[in-house]
């Protein structure tokens, strides 16, 4: 088993602590209250209850760093150099209808850098985690991106508009912390997206670099309407050209 920090320690605790609610909620889907919040995009008492846990569990071990978070927004603390980025359940539409693909991602921004991301799905047991400067693991073992060339070979990642853009080989999963975790891992060989929030992508974005993989640059962007592209080094720029009018 690879080490880890304690903080990231304490981020995996506080995922499966959450996920308990999460897998408990799933098998009771049809009894779940919701309400509409956008198109596509439905904020549940699950996506509430597990934020709850998340933030509670984070703040004993760190109680002064700041949080943003998908339901709460900006939660600012004494600490505005370190910030929590939470999406305590990344596809809930996926959840809502009972399909199992879906995500709690967590990344720990320090400054203006991500340093740790962890996205965990509770369903199938998966942990995707990344340390700056430590590389990338899943489920304790060393991942990389792929290291395909063609782009015909290839199998990416997006939205709905992406793929209507795209004639690449496309999948449309409705996870986006998925997506960037299997990039990471070499299921997918790349990821794009266009006006996609932080807390869909940042501790995607750190464990897909610390893969080997490339991303551009996020920093330039608001913590929404984020336009995102990642793959492999080998196909990067092939993809950027691709995407050129997207």
């Amino acid at each position: 088993m690879n080490s880890i920090s304690p903080i990231l320690n304490i981020m995996i605790k506080a995922c499966e602590k959450a996920s308990k609610v999460i897998i408990r909620d799933f098998g009771e889907i049809e009894n779940l209250q919701v309400k509409k919040k956008g198109p596509k995009d439905f904020v549940t008492k699950t996506d509430k209850r597990v934020e709850k846990i998340l933030v509670e569990e984070l703040e004993k071990s760190k109680k002064n760093y700041s949080f943003i978070t998908e339901e709460s927004g900006i939660i600012k603390k004494t600490d505005n150099d370190n910030f929590w980025i939470i999406d305590p359940i990344d596809g809930t539409t996926n959840f809502l209808h009972g399909i199992p693909h879906f995500a709690i991602s967590i990344a720990l921004k320090k400054k203006n850098e991500i340093t740790i991301g962890l996205i965990f799905d509770p369903i199938k047991g998966e942990m995707f985690y990344a340390e700056k400067n430590s590389g990338s693991f899943f489920n304790n073992r060393r991942i990389r991106v792929s290291k395909k060339n063609d782009l015909e070979d290839c199998l990416f990642a997006t939205n709905h508009e992406g793929a209507i853009h795209s004639k690449l080989n496309l999948r449309y999963t409705g996870c986006a912390a998925l997506d960037l975790a299997y990039v990471a891992n070499g299921r997918f060989d790349g990821y794009f997206h266009n006006k996609i929030n932080i807390w869909d992508i940042a501790a995607g974005v750190l464990i897909i670099n610390e893969a080997g993989g490339k991303v551009n640059d996020i920093d330039k962007f608001d913590i929404n309407n984020i336009d995102i592209r990642a793959s492999n080094n080998n196909i990067y720029n092939k993809l950027l050209e691709n995407l050129e009018n997207f």
